[in-house]
């Protein structure tokens, strides 16, 4: 079934489910109606950017691309772009969603399975905000917003971390004593929602041994083998693994002492260091856009072309990890704004690798469908077929 236009009556359209994946700065969304047992297809998809900058912006979609709202404005928060996005579901489509997804970075160690929003399950994340005290506020902030806009809506969180419960402990157990481990620090990973989509679209034709790469303004990648991970780069947060636009990935522990020490920093102090002014951004002398520093590059700026070989050598020693990891490897999968469109990256990333087996027949590029992932999670939740 083709998707819907916005030019075409929606008035037939039910049991419609609002997806909501919100970042730092941003937040995408989509509606989404079933087309099949398995599959979901937009009627609006678009975007908040830029959230409490003066460069914000909202775009929305109808399903074939035409342009419905654009506004160039500053969007003070999460929950006032979801004000702007109640609004033009209102307009163009007319029917409330029965329900909405929220994409939950991280929930701890006992929030792992995509469920619907009780208050008993608002009172864990609340208890659990600790382990990710940059999302699960945030989150719970988007979620009161969308319960108080769509109060007659089931709401669902999808984590973005269930999709790595599958490591085995080899992979999950950090090398600290075991009360650690046992208060909930260990390696969760993240990526999972369009991990789980990438299964979904190759289907049949995802061979036994696999490596994807979700390569973007947040990067990791992923081993598979029978289509389950059993390993990734992020660990307890999303700052960990390979370097990323703002985020440092790993550092040597004792990095982190000598700033405690020696610069007197504050937790809060390094969160932001590691979070917001290392990475990409810090290589390059101020810049995490990837696009824009191939052509810094092109220019002869050395500092963008150390950290773009950074990122790139970075990405090459994990898929040559992965591929000792799984024995051989039958196919890599780049995804992610830099994976699906810098041919550099991509190209930097895989040179070399033909002596472990990778061959060019075996790398493909697939979008990620996050939000179609998790639309297809509250549909199943909604029917009980998960």
């Amino acid at each position: 079934m083709a998707g819907v236009g916005m030019g075409e009556t929606l008035t037939g359209i039910e049991d419609l489910i609002l997806v909501l994946n919100s970042g730092s700065s941003s937040l995408k969304f989509g509606m989404y109606y079933r087309v099949s047992d398995s599959d979901e297809l937009p009627l609006l998809t678009g975007s908040a950017e830029g959230i409490g900058r003066s460069s914000g912006a909202l775009h929305i979609r109808s399903a074939d691309g035409k342009p419905l709202v654009t506004r160039e404005s500053i969007l003070e928060s999460q929950s006032g772009a979801l004000a702007a996005v109640a609004t033009a579901i209102r307009e163009h489509v007319h029917t409330a969603p029965v329900a909405v997804g929220h994409r939950v970075v991280h929930g701890g160690p006992n929030l792992r399975d995509h469920q619907l929003i009780t208050p008993h399950l608002l009172d864990q994340l609340r208890a659990a905000a600790h382990f990710a005290p940059l999302h699960i506020p945030q989150a719970l902030a988007l979620i009161a917003s969308a319960q108080s806009i769509f109060p007659a809506a089931a709401h669902y969180a999808c984590f973005d971390d269930a999709f790595h419960r599958t490591m085995p402990e080899i992979a999950s157990h950090l090398p600290l004593p075991q009360r650690y481990f046992d208060a909930g620090i260990r390696r969760y990973g993240f990526h999972g929602l369009s991990y789980e989509s990438l299964v979904h679209h190759l289907g049949e034709q995802l061979p036994r041994r696999a490596i994807f790469a979700h390569l973007g303004n947040g990067a990791s990648l992923c081993a598979l083998r029978d289509g389950v991970s059993i390993d990734t780069t992020m660990g307890f947060t999303p700052t960990g693994g390979i370097p990323m636009g703002t985020r440092s990935g790993d550092l040597d522990p004792g990095v982190l002492l000598y700033l405690l020490r020696n610069e007197n920093m504050s937790a809060d102090d390094l969160e932001s260091l590691l979070n917001h002014q290392s990475g990409l951004f810090a290589l390059s002398s101020g810049e995490s856009d990837v696009k824009a520093l191939e052509e810094r590059v092109r220019a002869d700026d050395a500092h963008a072309a150390l950290a773009l070989n950074i990122f790139a050598v970075s990405v090459r020693k994990v898929i040559g990890a992965y591929i000792a990891l799984l024995g051989g490897i039958d196919l890599l999968v780049f995804t992610g704004g830099i994976g699906e469109h810098s041919e550099q990256i991509r190209s930097a990333a895989a040179d070399g690798l033909e002596s472990l087996g990778l061959a060019a027949e075996k790398i493909k590029i697939v979008p990620a469908q996050e939000e179609k992932q998790i639309a297809r999670h509250c549909r199943e939740l909604m029917t009980g077929s998960s």
